[in-house]
């Protein structure tokens, strides 16, 4: 399931990073490609070891732990230090499913159960650029504002269309879920966002008290730690 959560970073972290972005060293985003993501990935990136890239990676982290929906939706273990793409005119990135596998520091590796797509360029700046998500109930186009965050199963087959004006940068990373299943997560995530619709309609409902019962004993249940 696509998931759009908006404003993961305030307006002032959003022109502070692309400030920083404009000034920074990017290399051929194909260094990081395998074998066949490589032969359709054009775009540039920063380097994963570049103070850039960290710092401004410490800055989505640290948005991401302020934000309840990003922990419902991605019931995150643990989530792969973010990284940074920028797409200028005739760039794209062809279909193609994200490794399974990703190497986090020298003797830590994580599974790729959800696949984060941060938009920083609003997209009156850029023509294309679109991040394109196939999944069994079809096709999802995602274009957000500046600063919202896009969730999808690393699982889905996906590519970003063509820039055929301006610049699109964006910060992209991977989460291994305590909840590897999609439709578990996806099952949670909807139990979770009618609890909290419930807790403001109904804060006394005996029944809020049995669906967070369940909510919890399903997390147990399917949880892998």
């Amino acid at each position: 399931m696509l998931i759009h959560i908006p404003g993961i970073l305030t307006p002032d972290e959003v022109a502070a990073s692309r400030a920083r972005l404009a000034k920074a060293a990017w290399v051929d985003g194909r260094v990081t490609a395998g074998p066949q993501s490589a032969k359709v990935k054009e775009n540039l990136q920063l380097a994963e070891d570049s103070a850039d890239a960290r710092e401004l990676g410490a800055v989505v982290l640290r948005a991401l732990e302020r934000s309840p929906l990003f922990v419902s939706a991605a019931l995150p273990r643990f989530v792969y230090p973010p990284m940074f793409n920028r797409y200028e005119p005739g760039m794209g990135f062809g279909a193609h499913v994200d490794n399974a596998i990703r190497q986090m520091g020298p003797a830590h590796r994580i599974r790729t159960d959800v696949s984060a797509t941060l938009f920083l360029s609003p997209p009156e700046d850029y023509d294309g650029g679109e991040l394109v998500v196939e999944d069994t109930y079809g096709t999802h186009s995602a274009k957000p504002a500046a600063g919202d965050l896009i969730l999808y199963p690393a699982t889905s087959l996906h590519r970003v269309m063509p820039v055929t004006r301006g610049m699109r940068v964006a910060s992209f990373f991977w989460v291994q879920s305590m909840v590897q299943e999609d439709s578990e997560r996806t099952l949670l995530f909807e139990l979770d966002r009618a609890i909290a619709e419930l807790t403001q309609a109904a804060p006394d409902s005996a029944s809020l008290v049995r669906l967070t019962a369940i909510y919890h004993n399903l997390v147990r249940k399917w949880t892998a730690m």
